[in-house]
C-alpha cells in the first residue's frame, strides 16, 4: 500500500471513531485550509532560494509529506506518527553554544554547561545551514508564538527540511490565528534547521559534526549535525 493510501486510510479510521462532530471537524479542515498549505512568506532576505515553501501547514500535510518524503517514517494504529531521527537519538549537551557577543556576554553564566562560541565560527555554520538548505527542493517553514502573553511574547520562524520538524514546532510553539499569521511579520527570532548536514568538526569550537549554537545579537540559532 503506497504510503499516501496507508494515511489516508488510517486518519479515516481514526476520524471515524472519533466521538468529534462532523460539524466540528468540518470547522478544523476549513481553519487548515484557510491557514494555507503552500504559502507565501519571504525567506530570500535571509539567503534562501528554495522556491517551493510549506508555511505553517496543516497536520494532515505534515503527515502526508513525512510519510511520502521521509524513510523510516510511519503511521501507529492510534494516528501517532513515527520517525527515525538518525545517527543522534537524543540530545547533545556537549555540542551546545552560546555566542560571546558585546550585548549579552555580561548576561550569561558561562561555563560547562553554556559554552562560548565565538561569532567568525557561528557565521561559518550558519552559513553551512544555508548553503544546504539551498539544495533542497522544498522546505518548511513554522511561525509560532513563545510565550502566551501578548505583551511578553516573541515571534519564532523555523525553517526546515523535515515534515516532522515542522509538526514538531506546530506542537511547541502556540500556533496564530489566521489573522495573526496574515499580520506575523518579520519574527523576533529564527531557527536554521539543517540537521541532516554536519558541522565541519575543524571549524573553531566544534567538539564533533554536531552543532546547536544560538547568537542572541542577531536573534538566530543554527542546527546542524542532528535530526533529534
Amino acid at each position: 500500500m503506497a504510503a499516501e493510501d496507508q494515511f489516508r486510510q488510517s486518519m479515516a479510521g481514526v476520524l471515524a471513531s472519533s466521538p468529534v462532530d462532523t460539524a466540528g471537524a468540518a470547522m478544523l479542515q476549513a481553519h487548515h485550509r484557510d491557514l494555507g498549505d503552500v504559502d507565501h512568506v519571504n525567506v530570500e532576505e535571509y539567503g534562501l532560494t528554495t522556491q517551493k515553501i510549506f508555511r505553517n501547514a496543516s497536520v494532515p500535510v505534515l503527515y502526508e509529506q513525512a510519510l511520502q518524503r521521509e524513510k523510516g517514517s510511519y503511521m501507529t494504529s492510534t494516528g501517532a506518527l513515527i520517525t527515525r531521527s538518525g545517527a543522534k537519538t537524543g540530545r547533545s549537551p556537549k555540542d551546545k553554544r552560546i555566542v560571546e557577543e558585546p550585548s549579552t556576554k555580561e548576561d550569561v553564566w558561562w561555563g560547562p554547561v553554556n559554552i562560548k562560541l565565538d561569532e567568525a565560527s557561528f557565521l561559518i555554520n550558519r552559513e553551512r545551514a544555508i548553503d544546504y538548505l539551498n539544495t533542497r527542493d522544498q522546505l518548511y517553514v513554522f511561525d509560532g508564538y513563545a510565550g502566551w502573553d501578548p505583551v511578553y511574547r516573541i515571534k519564532i520562524r523555523v525553517v526546515c527540511e523535515r515534515a516532522y520538524h515542522a509538526l514538531f514546532m506546530h506542537d511547541m510553539l502556540i500556533r496564530p490565528t489566521r489573522e495573526e499569521l496574515a499580520d506575523f511579520g518579520e519574527p523576533d527570532y529564527i531557527i536554521y534547521n539543517a540537521g541532516a548536514f554536519p558541522a565541519n568538526r575543524f571549524t573553531k569550537g566544534m567538539t564533533s559534526s554536531t552543532s546547536v549554537a544560538i547568537h542572541l545579537g542577531r536573534r538566530e540559532m543554527v542546527i546542524l549535525g542532528t535530526l533529534y
